[in-house]
């Protein structure tokens, strides 16, 4: 049996409520193992369903063996209210983070006996802390982004454009294994290198360019996420300067990991030396963020997150510093919490290339 549906199961008998909505893509996908785009959970305390439509009943009754599957024959929601009555539920929670409003009067229009209640990350929760199976899915798609970043390496040259660096990455990716990139490839270089998700764009590289990889990839569901900065020719003593203090502090926050810390602390770390050292005001972002069937996941490592890690929580580490006009700089890791410390995933070296 599906372990994760059966903590849900138990969560929801906890919240005395007949059943849970489901909508949220990664949730569906985390307790079902459906892929498909169009499908709604119900989840009992005792039985699960998964409504969907012609084009996915097959998918659906092989990815998802541990739920019924019922066909949608017109509108979705006609579907659900039927369920609901036919099951007798009274009480439905609902995922407010994934439900627009106009599907919420929808609900209520259909199953007007039904008391409709809002819940936030009741899922969430429990995907904030990856098993084993999601871990190595992780590893795989840290590890396409590796081989990448060693590939790409050949292709940076003067005149080559963000923009087909960026396709060269995906394309390469993909015969590596991924389903594709885990979102729009953040390639900046020369003063665009302070854009911290400044998208590839049309502009050609220069020697004496930094240039900032951001990239990753889509394994099984699971994401990739990591970012190195190179110099084009050789580095100046100011770009040397800036990149060994983001590398100290990215190197610090990493050794400060464990479980019990507090996010926030984490974030502190980086954010203080880099602060000491005259650049505060240059690092504007959280230092990360987690990972999983979503590229952004909570806890992040942030100022205002006050939860504490724990083993199984996976998070990018990624302190940047950027000065307009002159550029930026930015190295990020996916680490995985253990029972002790920390695991650090990404293997690409983070010394200061000058290609």
């Amino acid at each position: 049996m599906n372990q994760r549906l059966l903590k849900v199961q138990k969560k929801i008998a906890e919240l005395e409520l007949d059943a849970l909505l489901v909508t949220g893509v990664e949730n569906r996908r985390y307790l079902s193992g459906f892929t498909g785009t169009s499908a709604i959970l119900l989840i009992s305390p005792a039985k699960a369903f998964l409504i969907t439509d012609f084009r996915y009943l097959e998918q659906a009754e092989k990815q998802a063996p541990d739920f019924r599957v019922v066909s949608s024959t017109g509108l979705p929601d006609e579907a659900l209210a039927d369920l609901v009555d036919h099951e007798g539920y009274r009480t439905l929670g609902f995922e407010a983070d994934h439900l627009t409003y106009q599907q919420f009067k929808n609900y209520g229009e259909k199953m007007p006996g039904v008391t409709l209640k809002p819940l936030r990350t009741v899922i969430e929760k429990f995907r904030e802390v990856k098993d084993d199976q999601e871990i190595q899915l992780l590893r795989k798609a840290v590890a396409i982004a590796d081989k990448a970043f060693t590939h790409i390496l050949d292709f940076l040259r003067p005149g080559i454009t963000e923009k087909e660096i960026a396709n060269e990455l995906e394309y390469y990716m993909k015969t590596c294994g991924a389903e594709k990139s885990a979102f729009d490839l953040i390639i900046a270089s020369g003063s665009r290198s302070a854009l911290p998700h400044g998208v590839a764009s049309g502009k050609k590289l220069a020697v004496g360019d930094f240039v900032v990889l951001d990239f990753g990839c889509v394994y099984q569901g699971y994401h990739s996420d990591m970012t190195r900065t190179v110099v084009l020719g050789k580095a100046s003593p100011e770009q040397k300067k800036i990149y060994n203090i983001v590398l100290e502090a990215q190197k610090r926050a990493t050794a400060a990991i464990a479980p019990g810390k507090v996010c926030s602390e984490i974030d502190a770390v980086a954010r203080d030396l880099i602060a000491k050292e005259g650049y505060g005001s240059n690092f504007g972002h959280g230092l990360g963020h987690s990972i999983g069937l979503a590229i952004h996941e909570k806890p992040a490592l942030a100022p205002r997150d006050q939860s504490t890690l724990r083993p199984g929580m996976v998070v990018t580490v990624e302190p940047g510093i950027y000065i307009r006009d002159w550029g930026g700089v930015r190295i990020e890791d996916i680490v995985v919490v253990t029972g002790q410390s920390v695991e650090v995933l990404t293997q690409s070296t983070k010394k200061l290339l000058e290609l």
